[in-house]
């Protein structure tokens, strides 16, 4: 494999495993806000006690969210100094927006959220808490939308080869920045509700009796059966826009090779690059025509369509396409069918009278939002493909000239770190929970307990 190969791979890495821990933070910030309101509308501990164990899911993916995007932004030059060569002058200032208006803002109430339980008034703490949340999203606004505005530039000229702002307004709100936004939220949300109710789910199997891992239950079931159908509206709108700016993509996504009325939606199938056809298809026919053109007979542009006279392909690898979106979507019915089953048996039925496969399912689905968010974000990746930046500069032109050895090198250390962090993140998930079952938690620090006093206390 080449330099531009292997440095695609580590920055895909790179970004997969960052990705995870925004898809958390983003959302749970405002989980925990309403935990904390309900603790203060009622009085009820069990709000509280839900709060003081899934803030410390927040901090911990905060951290590796941090650390890991550091790492990543290394690689603009390291890797890819054509990128910010030609782009800088707006890819810096929107990623600078990102962190005066949102890391800034987490940074500096983050503490009185997990540390101001006892030492601060209720209404400063539950401030903070809504800041910390209203910062994880303005940080999803301005990387989204330096990210949306790579598929759909707009509000720029090139001058020498150089891209300049000439309307910000554009560049901002650029065509498909509200459908990615409003979709990666939404994502975020459906992560953070399987989280939830996972760990939760893992809890009440364990026999845990405090009550709280009942209320974050239904909390979370609820949260993902109201998000999804929302979601799946949200991206057949995306869908419409992107055929609309990227039919090459959509045409991946599908699988169709020739421009045509009638294309079916494809279940199953194997895309055979080389013959410019499928092997084994499985669809039902004219079911893509009818979601992208709202009729049996509408016409979609196909892959071959985007094949120069010289033979060069302008189109992406399909094969990864194709299946990236498949499995986006089949886990979107997972959560579908698991979700709005279980809202109907909790709303019937006391959460301790569950079938306990239903809360086995729960807790396989842990980590189902991160299997999606990546399929998706895979999907809208490499369905850019040849294109960095959508009709201004190839990936191929952003590459940094360096061997391809110490490419490979740093890749493999990567990776073997990523392993190593993401098994003992949910590690330790995991073992919070099973240590809350057990009635067992980490007394919050007050006022007369001295800064570096933590002590072990039955959970009430």
């Amino acid at each position: 494999m080449d330099t531009l190969i292997l440095s695609r791979i580590q920055f895909g890495a790179n970004i997969s495993f960052h990705i995870l821990f925004p898809t958390v933070t983003i959302a749970l910030g405002w989980v925990l806000l309403f935990f904390k309101l309900r603790f203060n509308a009622t009085g009820d501990e069990r709000w509280m006690d839900a709060y003081r164990f899934f803030v410390k899911v927040f901090a911990l993916s905060f951290a590796l969210g941090v650390v890991s995007g550091i790492t990543m932004s290394f690689q603009f030059g390291t890797n890819w100094p054509g990128f910010m060569e030609t782009v800088g002058n707006i890819a810096g200032p929107l990623l600078a927006y990102e962190v005066l208006t949102a890391f800034f803002l987490e940074a500096v109430f983050l503490g009185i959220m997990l540390f101001g339980f006892s030492r601060v008034p209720g209404w400063l703490h539950t401030l903070a808490t809504f800041l910390v949340a209203f910062g994880t999203t303005m940080s999803a606004f301005w990387i989204l939308v330096l990210n949306s505005w790579m598929h759909t530039p707009v509000g720029f000229e090139m001058r020498d080869g150089v891209a300049h702002a000439t309307n910000w307004l554009a560049i901002v709100f650029n065509p498909s920045m509200p459908y990615r936004l409003t979709h990666m939220l939404i994502a975020s949300g459906l992560t953070v509700a399987f989280l939830i109710a996972g760990l939760s789910a893992f809890r009440l199997l364990l026999g845990d009796k405090g009550g709280s891992a009942r209320l974050s239950l239904k909390t979370g079931v609820t949260i993902a059966a109201i998000l999804i159908p929302i979601q799946i509206l949200v991206g057949d709108l995306h869908g419409l826009n992107t055929l609309e700016h990227q039919p090459q993509k959509v045409a991946a996504m599908e699988g169709n090779w020739e421009t045509r009325g009638n294309v079916p939606l494809l279940l199953f199938a194997l895309p055979d690059e080389a013959a410019r056809e499928n092997r084994f298809e499985i669809g039902i026919p004219g079911g893509a025509s009818l979601i992208l053109k709202h009729s049996f007979d509408g016409v979609v542009l196909g892959l071959n369509d985007f094949v120069a006279e010289d033979g060069t392909v302008m189109h992406p690898p399909v094969f990864a396409v194709f299946w990236s979106f498949r499995v986006m979507v089949g886990i979107g019915v997972l959560m579908l069918v698991l979700s709005w089953f279980a809202a109907y048996v909790l709303w019937r039925r006391r959460p301790e009278t569950i079938n306990p496969w239903l809360l086995r399912g729960f807790v396989a689905m842990t980590f189902s939002g991160w299997v999606a968010t990546l399929a998706g974000w895979y999907t809208t990746e490499i369905g850019r493909q040849p294109w960095l930046v959508q009709g201004v500069m190839t990936t191929k032109q952003a590459v940094a000239d360096v061997p391809a050895p110490m490419v490979l090198s740093t890749l493999v250390v990567y990776l073997a770190i990523y392993v190593l962090l993401t098994t003992a993140y949910i590690s330790v998930l995991f073992y919070l929970a099973r240590k809350a079952a057990r009635g067992e938690d980490v007394k919050p620090l007050t006022p007369s307990s001295g800064a570096a006093e933590v002590e072990l206390i039955p959970a009430e």
